[in-house]
C-alpha cells in the first residue's frame, strides 16, 4: 500500500479519522488561495460576536428520490452586546427560505455561503432569544465520504435507502443554517427531529425522546443531546436499522450503551462491538470519565468509514480489526483492535469534550486521539507494544506543511496532526518521566476543559505548567515547522560532542540515548557541548522522533 493511501486513511477515519488533506476539507478555497468567504466562515466578526448560541432544535425531512431536504432550525441565542446584522451560514446550493424573530419575518441578503440577516429589533443585552430559520434545497452530495463532505444517498445490500451526512471541515452549514464555527457550541445542547418513510428508522445524537407516526406514511424520530456539541457532530442516520442495548459500569455510574446497525449485519456487529467495554474501561482510566453520561454512548453503522459524531459514533469499518483490515503502523499491533471503534471513540474525550476554537488547532483533536490508539495498545498488550505501535506510525509523517494552520480562515494544517502530534505527545511523556503523572495530566485536561473550547496556545501553556517544564520549544518545533530535529554528535579521544541542528532558535529538548548500550540523558542546545565518556556508539531511544547524525 502506498504512503499516500495510508495518509488518506488517517485523514479519513477520524474524524475524526478524517485526516483530511489540508485543502480537502475546505469547500471555499479548493485552489489553496484564501478568500473573503474563508474569512467569513473562520472568524468572529461583528455579525457573530454579539450573540452566543444556546441551543439548536433542528427538523429535517429528506427526500431520497430527489436527493433534497427541507426543514427548520429553532436557534436559541443569548444577546451579549448591542445587536446588528446576524451572519447565518448555509452553503450553496441550499436556500434559506425565511428567518423569523419574535413573530416577524426578517430581511436578508446572500453572500456566497453566508446570509446577512437584518435584525431591526431591540434585543436587550443578556436576554434570551430564538430565531426560526426555514431551509430547503439539494445539499452537496458526498462523493467519497468521509474524505469529502455532504449528504450521503446510498442503498444497503438489500436495496433499501441508506442516508447520512459527513461534514467535518466542510461544516454543518452544508445542510442546515447555523453559526458554523467551533468556538460557539450550543451550551444547552440540541435536538434533531428526522421525518422518514415509516419503513425506515432514523437515528440521531443522544437519546431517543419520541417516535411519532404521521398520517402521510412517514414517522418522525426526535433525538436530544443535553450537552454542548460541535455543529458537525449533529448527524442523522436513516436506514433499515435494528438495535440492542447494554450498560457499562463506569466512573460516574451506569453508562447506557446502544448499538444501531443494519439488520443484515446484526450478528457480525454483536461480535465486533464487544470491544466497546474494554475501550471504555481503558479510556476512562487514562482520560477520565466518559464526558457524556447524560446522552449515553452509541455506535451507529454508517455508509462511510467512520466519524466521531458525539454520542452517536459513526462506524463503517466492516466489522474488521485494524483499519479496514490493515495495520497503519505496520507492526501487527494495529490488527489487535478495531481502528474505528478505538479512534473515533477516543474523540469523545479529545475533539468532543475538549474542542479547538479554530480548526487551525485541530491537532488538539487529532494528535491526542491518535495517541489514544497507543494508549489502547498499552492497555491491551503492554507498554513495549504501545511504544512499537507509536514508532510504527511515523512512516505516515510527511512534513509537508506545519501542523498548525492559519487562523481565522477555517483552514487546517498538515495531516501530520495525526501521527506527528502523537509522537510529540509521546516525547513529552518521556520527558515528564512519570507515567502516573502523565496519566493524571490527560485526566486533568479533560476535567479542567470539560465541555469547553480552547486553543493550542492555552493547552501548550497548561501542559508546561503542569509538568513544571518549559515545553514551548518542543511545541514550536513539531507544530509550527516541518523540520525534524537533528542530533549531531561525534566521538573523539574520550569525549563526545553533541548539539541540535535543523531546529527553532533556542531548541533545548532533552533526549534519552544509549551510550554503548547504557541509558543516558543528554540536554543538547544549538551550540556544541561536550561529555567525557569512554563510549564510542550512540543510539537514540526509539520513543523520540528525531534524526541522529554522527559527524566524523
Amino acid at each position: 500500500m502506498q504512503l499516500t493511501s495510508i495518509v488518506r486513511g488517517f485523514l479519513a477515519s477520524c474524524c475524526t479519522f478524517l485526516v483530511i488533506c489540508s485543502t480537502n476539507a475546505q469547500p471555499l478555497s479548493k485552489s489553496g488561495e484564501l478568500t473573503h468567504q474563508d474569512t467569513l466562515r473562520g472568524s468572529i466578526n461583528a455579525e457573530r460576536s454579539w450573540w452566543d448560541v444556546q441551543r439548536y432544535e433542528i427538523s429535517v425531512t429528506p427526500d431520497y428520490g430527489s436527493k433534497t431536504i427541507k426543514g427548520s432550525v429553532n436557534l436559541s441565542f443569548a444577546v451579549i452586546s448591542a445587536p446588528g446584522n446576524m451572519q447565518i451560514d448555509l452553503q450553496q446550493p441550499m436556500q434559506l427560505d425565511e428567518a423569523i424573530l419574535n413573530g416577524k419575518s426578517l430581511s436578508y441578503v446572500r453572500e456566497g455561503n453566508v446570509f446577512h440577516i437584518k435584525v431591526d429589533q431591540s434585543l436587550p443585552i443578556k436576554s434570551s432569544q430564538k430565531i426560526t430559520l426555514l431551509f430547503s434545497g439539494k445539499p452537496l452530495e458526498a462523493v467519497r465520504p468521509p474524505w469529502d463532505g455532504g449528504w450521503i444517498w446510498t442503498r444497503d445490500k438489500a436495496g433499501n435507502p441508506w442516508m447520512s451526512v459527513a461534514c467535518q471541515g466542510l461544516g454543518a452549514s452544508v445542510w442546515y443554517p447555523c453559526k458554523d464555527i467551533q468556538s460557539d457550541e450550543p451550551n444547552l445542547g440540541a435536538s434533531l427531529m428526522i421525518t422518514v418513510p415509516s419503513d425506515l428508522v432514523a437515528v440521531g445524537n443522544g437519546r431517543l425522546k419520541k417516535t411519532v407516526p404521521q398520517s402521510n406514511g412517514t414517522t418522525t424520530y426526535t433525538w436530544e443531546v443535553k450537552n454542548p456539541i460541535n455543529n458537525y457532530n449533529i448527524i442523522p442516520y436513516i436506514g433499515k436499522y435494528v438495535s440492542w442495548k447494554e450498560t457499562f459500569a463506569g466512573e460516574k455510574g451506569v453508562l447506557d450503551c446502544e448499538y444501531w446497525v443494519l439488520q443484515e449485519d446484526l450478528e457480525a456487529a454483536k461480535a465486533q462491538f464487544q470491544q466497546v467495554k474494554p475501550m471504555l474501561q481503558c479510556f476512562e482510566h487514562w482520560f477520565g470519565p466518559y464526558p457524556f453520561y447524560e446522552d449515553g454512548y452509541k455506535l451507529v453503522e454508517s455508509p462511510h468509514l467512520g466519524m466521531e459524531h458525539q454520542s452517536a459514533v459513526a462506524y463503517g469499518n466492516k466489522f474488521k480489526n485494524g483499519y479496514l483490515g490493515r495495520d497503519l503502523s505496520g507492526t501487527g499491533w494495529g490488527l489487535k483492535w478495531d481502528f474505528i471503534i478505538i479512534h473515533e471513540s477516543g474523540h469523545e474525550w479529545f475533539g468532543n469534550n475538549i474542542t479547538s476554537n479554530d480548526i487551525a488547532d485541530m491537532w488538539l483533536h487529532e494528535g491526542f486521539t491518535n495517541y489514544s490508539e497507543t494508549i489502547y495498545t498499552e492497555c491491551q498488550s503492554g507498554l513495549a507494544a504501545a511504544n512499537e505501535y507509536l514508532a510504527g506510525i511515523r512512516k505516515n509523517i510527511r512534513n509537508d506543511i506545519p501542523i498548525i494552520g492559519p487562523y481565522g480562515v477555517n483552514k487546517e494544517g498538515s495531516g501530520d496532526m495525526y501521527p506527528k502530534s502523537a509522537n510529540m505527545i509521546h516525547i513529552i511523556r518521556q520527558i515528564i518521566g512519570d507515567d502516573e503523572k502523565f496519566r493524571t495530566l490527560l485526566r486533568n485536561l479533560n476535567k479542567d476543559y470539560y465541555h469547553s473550547t480552547t486553543s493550542s496556545a492555552e493547552i501548550e501553556k497548561y501542559i508546561s505548567n503542569y509538568a513544571g517544564k518549559d515545553f514551548s520549544k518542543i511545541f514550536d518545533q513539531y507544530l509550527r515547522t516541518t523540520k525534524i530535529p537533528q542530533l549531531q554528535y561525534s566521538f573523539y579521544s574520550g569525549t563526545m560532542s553533541f548539539r541540535w541542528r535543523n531546529t527553532v532558535d533556542g531548541f533545548n529538548m532533552p533526549v534519552k540515548v544509549l551510550l554503548d548500550g547504557k541509558t543516558s540523558w543528554l540536554e543538547p542546545g544549538t551550540e556544541w557541548q561536550t561529555l567525557k565518556t569512554s563510549a564510542t556508539r550512540l543510539e537514540v531511544d526509539n520513543n523520540f522522533y528525531i534524526e541522529p547524525k554522527q559527524l566524523k
